[in-house]
């Protein structure tokens, strides 16, 4: 093997697709399973929240649409281009936003279609990924590629040097340990799971006084949030802020007041002071080349093809 890649959510496995296109062998190791991952109950919405602006994010995030929206015209699993609403209480700045160059569609809410409540806001069109189709679906393709997956917890990340010369890291919050890394931390998110009862478009208010508000349809069932819990390890639901969630929710979007609740997954968002590390390092006394690629807080579905581009080009150049 060419490459060792830790860490087999969405991230792991965009940047071990991109190496495979590369021509470099490649084997994915992991600690869980498959849907056991952060990425699995993610609302895997393009959007990029949890991260700060800068140039190197709108960058990531404009490939990955770009990416996504290819895959939706060609059918890939769980992958949908949808509508999107985003109105906002407060008039928002002038001009396109800093993540906006990468949406075709993206236009301002006429006055008319605002509800009295609100000031402004967005509409567009972005992709949509159900991650319980689409996480298999790379992991699919990745083992059609010849790919290996070797299920193994690591203490160190040099030690990940015994299935191959290069190591990526896409760890996501394993990282805190493997690489000793305080800037890194849980956000965790509770989520309320709901039968779809024919919704198409999806809404988020980030500025609702009851709380961050967003309606996610997918094919078969509806994804409502959320939270944003700092340093918050837990993962059980909470029957409180279930109810919460489902409440505001429903004051936007009324069919969802007898819509069946089907489930309540929790996730940790690994989020990562001073932003996403992507970057070439060592690890270990032999100075074992490693990219690491983590610290993508809730916007990992959002980031993960422009990082796996640029991920996949470091390590290519540690394989010489």
């Amino acid at each position: 093997m060419d490459v060792v890649v830790i860490g087999s959510g969405v991230i792991g496995l965009t940047t071990a697709l991109r190496l495979q296109e590369k021509g470099l062998r490649v084997v994915v190791l992991t600690a869980d399973g498959l849907l056991s991952t952060a990425s699995a109950v993610a609302a895997a919405v393009w959007y990029p929240v949890g991260v700060a602006a800068g140039d190197r994010v709108a960058g990531w995030s404009a490939a990955t649409f770009a990416e996504l929206a290819r895959q939706a015209e060609d059918g890939v699993p769980g992958v949908v281009m949808r509508d999107t609403w985003m109105p906002a209480h407060r008039r928002q700045p002038e001009g396109v936003p800093w993540w906006g160059a990468a949406v075709p569609d993206l236009r301002r809410l006429d006055p008319a279609e605002l509800a009295p409540a609100y000031a402004d806001g967005w509409r567009f069109t972005a992709p949509t990924v159900e991650m319980p189709l689409y996480l298999p679906w790379l992991l699919g393709r990745f083992l059609d590629n010849g790919g290996d997956v070797v299920h193994r917890r690591l203490d160190a990340l040099h030690q990940a040097r015994a299935w191959a010369p290069v190591v990526v890291n896409a760890s996501g919050l394993g990282a805190r340990q493997l690489c000793e890394d305080p800037a890194l931390r849980p956000v965790r998110g509770q989520l309320v799971l709901v039968r779809n009862p024919g919704l198409r478009a999806s809404l988020r208010i980030q500025d609702d006084p009851a709380g961050y508000t967003y309606v996610h349809p997918r094919s078969r069932d509806v994804v409502l949030g959320g939270t944003f819990e700092e340093e918050d390890w837990g993962l059980g639901s909470d029957p409180e802020t279930a109810a919460a969630i489902l409440a505001r929710c429903a004051v936007h979007v009324p069919e969802l007041r007898e819509a069946e609740i089907i489930g309540h997954p929790v996730g940790l968002r690994p989020d990562r002071r001073g932003g996403v590390r992507l970057e070439a390092g060592a690890a270990g006394a032999a100075g074992t080349p490693v990219v690491h690629n983590y610290g993508h807080g809730g916007a990992g579905v959002t980031l993960s093809w422009g990082c796996a581009d640029d991920a996949a080009e470091l390590a290519a150049t540690a394989v010489g």
